[in-house]
């Protein structure tokens, strides 16, 4: 039996251990997981599988509010910034924290050091995607059990949470353990070495979240750099397999079947055509479709499809690419993304490192899609992309990032904290007006969340910025 049947098994009795019963910490006054009835293990497969779910469930909202996707509807809710309800997203986040909990304590009660540690990585991942969206979130109060109505954590707070687990994540995979994780590790296997690498990718690029706030130091950056991702061979990421697809390869087979989705804004397609840069980007064909007549043509956000009634009049997520084949991986995180945050820190002080860095993101994304090194070669070579350190920018880091971090949230991050600045990046059509033509900041609390702990929610606006983005 291989590796990914192996999984699948482990996964499929998790889950139908988690469903019959886990309800949200908010619904219940009790432990959800029945740690009795859920090893460590395979709350180590459903956490490391829910995870890179997680990622994709929020990428789903925000590819459009950095402009990778675009509906074919006018107006349509995500496109032009609406308030929309999140409880699934919400649960879903919970859920697993829920999960990743009772990994931690079983794991401190065992001396399970690297469960432990892994568990904390997850930890800090869910949690730090969870203030990156909402703000002030509960967290203190969340898994103890003794209220349905826990307080809120102020989002500065939590960030330094989210950075401590991290730094406890990484010392306890450096240790003795008296359990080895192995296959119930959805995104490494049980390889301790990557997971350390891990840990300090994601406390570099939280730590870059930071960098319009006095507590930012781009040298803590470089540091976690420094011990991050060599590779692409360190990617994180979970690699889906025939019985359940990787879900943007199902948002492509759907619009294949006109249940339409995965269209392809405009301010995309214009930014890899030629149209806003001056060459054309090798990686455009190996990440979206064509039309019927093999051109690439995007939708403009809020406009919808207009005058064109056929899915081949404008470009989408099509099966069977990098993105969006059955048994593609979800990317959780990179080295092309390492790159870049390198490159940013070091901008100010070094900007040949910036400028290494920055060459190196672009060369690491092209190598994962498949770009033949003879249109690598003269990409890096036009003189659009090769500006040399003397010219370096953060419009240009920013917006190779932007490209190399398709459909993945932390784009999301990066637009507010770059204020939204991509070279021809406009407002969507019909924006909603309670924004005051100005761009979304954060999401709506859930409407389940106002129901049932409403005296607890903060009262926020979508124009409220997290702690970072002030």
């Amino acid at each position: 039996m291989n590796l990914k049947n192996k999984l699948y098994i482990v996964l499929g009795a998790v889950v139908l251990l988690s469903s019959s019963a886990c309800e949200s910490f908010l619904d219940v006054n009790e432990n959800p997981n029945n740690p009795e009835d859920a090893p460590i293990s395979g709350l180590l497969t459903n956490s490391t599988y829910e995870t890179s779910l997680n990622v994709q469930r929020i990428a789903s909202t925000s590819s459009f509010y950095v402009q990778y996707l675009a509906s074919p509807n006018p107006a349509s809710g995500a496109d032009v910034m609406d308030p929309l309800d999140f409880s699934g997203t919400w649960f879903s986040l919970y859920n697993v924290m829920t999960d990743i909990n009772e990994i931690i304590r079983k794991a401190e009660e065992s001396g399970a050091n690297h469960y432990l540690g892994a568990g904390q990585i997850l930890m800090a991942l869910n949690l730090g995607m969870t203030v990156d969206i909402f703000g002030d979130v509960p967290f203190s109060q969340s898994f103890n059990f003794e209220t349905v109505t826990p307080a809120y954590d102020d989002d500065q707070e939590l960030y330094q949470r989210i950075l401590q687990l991290l730094d406890e994540g990484i010392a306890n995979l450096q240790g003795e353990t008296s359990i080895s994780m192995g296959g119930d590790d959805f995104i490494y296997g049980g390889n301790v070495a990557n997971w350390i690498k891990f840990g300090h990718t994601l406390k570099a690029r939280f730590l870059m979240h930071t960098k319009g706030t006095p507590t930012y130091n781009a040298n803590e950056v470089l540091t976690a750099v420094a011990n991050g991702f060599q590779s692409n061979e360190d990617d994180a990421a979970v690699v889906f397999f025939e019985q359940r697809f990787n879900p943007w390869a199902q948002v492509a087979i759907n619009n294949e079947n006109l249940l339409l989705g995965g269209w392809i804004s405009e301010q995309f397609v214009q930014a890899l055509d030629g149209t806003s840069y001056p060459t054309v980007d090798p990686r455009l064909p190996l990440m979206i479709g064509t039309t019927d007549d093999g051109e690439f043509v995007g939708t403009v956000n809020g406009e919808g499809r207009g005058d064109a009634p056929e899915q081949g009049a404008r470009s989408t997520l099509i099966p069977g690419q990098f993105y969006t084949s059955t048994t593609s991986p979800l990317l959780i995180a990179t080295y092309a993304e390492l790159k870049f945050i390198e490159a940013e820190a070091a901008l100010p002080t070094d900007p040949a490192r910036a400028y290494a860095a920055y060459l190196a993101g672009i060369e690491a994304h092209m190598d994962m899609l498949g770009v033949s090194d003879e249109a690598k070669t003269a990409y890096l070579a036009d003189e659009s992309v090769s500006v040399g350190a003397g010219a370096m920018t953060l419009d240009i880091i920013m917006k190779e990032k932007w490209v190399a971090m398709f459909l993945h949230p932390e784009t999301w991050n990066d637009a507010r904290r770059f204020d939204y600045g991509y070279k021809d990046m406009t407002l969507p059509e019909n924006l909603n007006p309670n924004l005051n033509g100005n761009y979304i900041r954060r999401l709506a609390y859930p409407d389940s969340e106002v129901s049932r702990n409403g005296n607890n929610v903060p009262s926020v606006t979508l124009l409220d910025r997290i702690w970072w983005n002030q």
